[in-house]
């Protein structure tokens, strides 16, 4: 049974991420672990200005410090009756150290994160990516899921295709975790940069065989220019609510188009889950 970490703020709990997390676990027949992360120096209030404008600053944390841990124990009672509904497997963490180190740990563990796009674990406003977001992304060890703010089921696939190695990887990964998605339409989508690169897809007889054997209804899209203009102009206005696949997200590797950028502006442009894998 493969193991799936659902990630939440208990602050503000995402109920895109819950929805997409029981989905998907229930999908893949997969255990489904909520990880909380209550990390013991993350506060709902400011304390500078507790301290700062408060007449009895103590007496006030205290009273926040019971009001954020009740919020906390909400949203795991809201993950547990969810999953006691769906009659999934689940289990709940609550790692109250820090929050990043927590989940990249439990990440070696685990064969998916699924976590909402926006998630940050502070109170500071933020761009998308965050920088927990960013953090995460670079240095984890299984794939993730991030997933937009509203919940809409899945109901096709999108294989982003370079021929780097990275992006056959994240293929193969999202393959072998779903394998069980293979009746949903799926698209193989290329881009290349010029016409002189040809029509045909990067190592072309050895992609479509292996396609073949995983997806074996796909289509291909391939397709000329530059490579974010035409990912973002393909997926921004589509009715379909699809699932895009995309390859490696790390800050020291040079890719032609699967870069850090492409998942920063599908993330920014789009509203559809990503699946980010690298190896």
């Amino acid at each position: 049974m493969k193991k799936f970490l659902g990630v939440f703020d208990g602050y503000k709990m995402s109920k895109s991420t819950l929805q997409y997390s029981i989905q998907l676990a229930r999908q893949a027949n997969a255990h489904l672990v909520g990880v909380f992360l209550d990390e013991f120096i993350y506060t709902s209030y400011n304390v500078y200005n507790i301290l700062k404008n408060a007449d009895d600053p103590f007496n006030e944390i205290k009273k926040l410090d019971q009001q954020d841990s009740l919020k906390r124990d909400t949203a795991v009672n809201i993950f547990q009756k969810a999953c006691e509904q769906a009659k999934i497997n689940f289990s709940i963490h609550r790692d109250k150290s820090i929050a990043l180190q927590e989940l990249k740990h439990e990440s070696m563990f685990a064969d998916l994160i699924i976590i909402n796009e926006n998630e940050s674990f502070s109170k500071k406003k933020e761009p998308l990516p965050s920088t927990f977001m960013k953090d995460l992304l670079g240095d984890v060890q299984c794939p993730v899921m991030l997933v937009p703010q509203a919940f809409k089921p899945i109901d096709s696939v999108s294989l982003l295709y370079d021929g780097a190695p990275s992006s056959l990887h994240a293929i193969k990964m999202f393959s072998y975790l779903f394998n069980n998605l293979l009746d949903l339409p799926v698209e193989v989508y290329t881009v290349k940069k010029d016409r002189a690169q040809g029509t045909h897809l990067p190592d072309n007889k050895l992609m479509k065989e292996f396609i073949k054997r995983h997806f074996p209804q796909a289509k291909y899209t391939i397709v000329t220019g530059e490579p974010e203009e035409q990912i973002v102009a393909h997926f921004k206005h589509r009715k379909e609510n699809e699932l895009v696949v995309l390859g490696a997200y790390r800050r020291s590797e040079i890719s032609r188009w699967f870069k850090i950028s492409m998942a920063d502006i599908l993330m920014r442009e789009t509203e559809t889950p990503l699946f980010i894998a690298h190896d």
